[in-house]
């Protein structure tokens, strides 16, 4: 991608021409497979940027945009950004209250919602608003004279597309400039109240120009598609497989399995939350069709494993905080040869047999890309061991989102890798002093991906920046000798007990979700004297190992949490976990432990990318947290 070509619809015209023919998108509606060229893309994008300018869309406007991902997805964020309009996205599951917030925050004109059944939920807020035009993209003719509502059947009837249309179209690049905003994204607010963050041309460009080398992205590259096309994860990623003429299949939650080996793509792009919930259902299955071979499962994991330990040993791929004399070097590579000469046979029968799991994603991954949220070091390792090559990524809305990546430039383990092309990162003490390898503190950023503040909030972004225009993240990491990255907590999300003691939850939480009956887990405990635990069970699961321990039948949890006795074993095999050998400090142990009967779901205690909200699950279950913990 040339630097000149420095909007995204630069990008757009250049690659429409150079990869008509090919195919742009795969995707299924009314049970049926459609494909479409990148040729048909060019069309579809100009004849829906016709219909919007008819309907004075124009440079400048703003326009909520309440939609999941799918096709017309990408064609109307395209043809909003030809117009120089400013898309504010979200997903249908927006409550209607955090909804008339943003619109009103961000003084939207204009909405484009995916299907009646959204629009009917807000229909009665959004009356109030005096919004110019609402447009709903699945829905039959329903425009009427004098009203403000259209369908895309209602504005797309004329099809035909005249040459000088073609002309003007490809023109609007000379109108469009790289500090143009292109879009405000509103955090899913995970610490409270929703922040309209700005992005310009140049912030998401730097990432569509920097991060295809670092995944060595070509055009004969296949991605499947999962997440949601409005967070800023999905949304770079479908910039830079346009950007590179790709192939995007568009999948579900229930189809992705199925997709990975009809498509067999050569990328994906995913959230922890989904390898969690793969690692989980693999492992159950097998248990539950044969005990013994998910054992011997285990064991050639744990063979594989420690292969790829002793050899990363060998090639220095570990990270290192300080210098270490030449004969301390030589003693542990001496070591590592000897044990992967032990396992050499070992290994290669686990290798062969896991090769098996690999096949389930198709045959032809190259790479799977792990994003918006850090991703627990034993899903790192099972990923690993399995043989997958995992692309451990770090990026916040904030830096569209790409900031760090154990891409093909970095093979150091158990790392987020070194920071992308022209991104200086520094992890500073509590009063801003910048710090050595190995000593945690935040994470600050500085590079053309980071935004230029919040929407119309002064306050927020004093907080935010530094002096030396260093975006504050709120993460908390350190740096290894090499300047790769190593995510550690957020400083926002850190529990401080009563003693004064400060603790990571995310760790923890990951630990115990390896339990089988653990479907998910929050840890609570800040002001008090102990950490407890919320936990979300897979209840046959945990009916399971509470007849095989207690020889006891329980139908619900309510009869779990009466038993003190199981409670009490749970309990302790999670400390059990939380060992001090595993590096966990003594005042990490779980004081108590409670089960609940929901489990979390997105867009009430999840965000659209699987991460917790903690104030809300802490405010919800305040009663519950005060009773169980002191």
């Amino acid at each position: 991608m040339r630097r000149e070509e420095n909007t995204l619809l630069h990008m757009l015209i250049h690659t429409c021409l150079k990869h008509q023919d090919k195919k742009a998108f795969i995707y299924r509606a009314m049970e049926q497979e459609f494909e479409v060229s990148y040729q048909k893309l060019f069309d579809d994008v100009l004849i829906l940027s016709r219909a919007f300018k008819a309907r004075k869309i124009e440079k400048g406007s703003k326009v909520m945009f309440l939609c999941d991902n799918r096709y017309e997805w990408m064609v109307t964020d395209l043809a909003l950004i030809s117009l120089g309009a400013i898309s504010v996205p979200r997903g249908l599951d927006t409550p209607t209250l955090e909804l008339e917030f943003i619109m009103r925050h961000c003084e939207a004109q204009f909405l484009i919602v995916e299907n009646e059944v959204t629009y009917n939920l807000h229909e009665e807020m959004l009356a109030s608003l005096g919004l110019k035009s609402i447009f709903i993209v699945e829905a039959q003719k329903i425009h009427s004279l004098l009203s403000n509502l259209y369908s895309y059947n209602d504005i797309l009837k004329d099809r035909l597309i005249h040459h000088e249309e073609i002309e003007a179209f490809i023109e609007r690049k000379s109108f469009l400039d790289e500090d143009d905003i292109c879009t405000i994204i509103y955090t899913s607010g995970t610490t409270g109240t929703p922040k309209g963050v700005i992005l310009t041309h140049k912030n998401i460009m730097h990432n569509v120009r920097e991060l295809p080398f670092l995944i060595g992205l070509t055009s004969e590259d296949l991605w499947v598609s999962i997440l949601p096309s409005w967070h800023i994860f999905e949304r770079t990623s479908e910039y830079l497989s346009l950007s590179h003429g790709c192939c995007i299949v568009y999948s579900t939650i229930k189809t992705f399995a199925a997709d990975l080996e009809t498509y067999k793509p050569t990328l994906v792009a995913t959230v922890p939350r989904l390898w969690e919930s793969m690692y989980t259902k693999i492992n159950t299955t097998l248990e539950k069709k044969d005990p013994k071979k998910a054992k011997i499962f285990k064991k050639l994991v744990a063979i594989s494993a420690l292969y790829n330990y002793q050899l990363r040993v060998l090639k220095d791929e570990l990270p290192r905080f300080e210098k270490e004399s030449l004969l301390l070097t030589c003693k542990k590579k001496s070591l590592a040869l000897m044990a992967l000469l032990a396992l050499y046979p070992l290994n290669a029968f686990a290798k062969k047999k896991l090769s098996l799991v690999k096949a389930k994603f198709g045959g032809r991954l190259r790479l799977a890309i792990s994003g918006g949220g850090a991703l627990p070091d034993f899903l790192d390792v099972w990923i690993d061991a399995i043989g997958i090559r995992i692309v451990n990524a770090y990026g916040m809305t904030e830096c569209s989102p790409g900031i760090a990546g154990r891409a093909l430039n970095c093979n150091t383990f158990s790392t987020i890798g070194l920071p992308v092309n022209g991104t200086t990162l520094k992890i500073v003490d509590q009063n801003g002093d910048q710090v050595g390898a190995g000593v945690v503190g935040e994470i600050w950023i500085k590079g053309e991906q980071v935004t230029r503040g919040y929407y119309k909030n002064d306050e927020e972004n004093a907080k935010s920046f530094g002096e030396d225009g260093f975006f504050k993240s709120g993460d908390l990491g350190k740096l290894t000798i090499k300047g790769e990255l190593i995510i550690t907590g957020r400083s926002k999300e850190v529990i401080v007990l009563a003693s004064g003691e400060n603790v990571d939850p995310s760790r923890i939480e990951s630990t115990l979700s390896m339990l089988p009956f653990v479907t998910d887990t929050i840890l609570v405990g800040h002001t008090k004297k102990g950490l407890g635990a919320l936990i979300v069970p897979d209840f046959e699961k945990l009916k399971e190992y509470v007849a095989l321990h207690f020889n006891k039948v329980v139908h619900n949890i309510e009869q779990v949490m009466e038993d003190k006795h199981i409670v009490a074993k749970i309990k302790s095999e999670m400390n059990d976990l939380l060992h001090h050998k595993k590096g966990f400090k003594p005042f990490e142990k779980l004081q108590n432990i409670h089960f609940l009967e929901q489990e979390f779901k997105t867009g009430v205690e999840l965000t659209n990318t699987l991460k917790k909200k903690r104030h809300v699950i802490e405010q919800k279950y305040k009663a519950i947290i005060d009773k169980f913990i002191h």
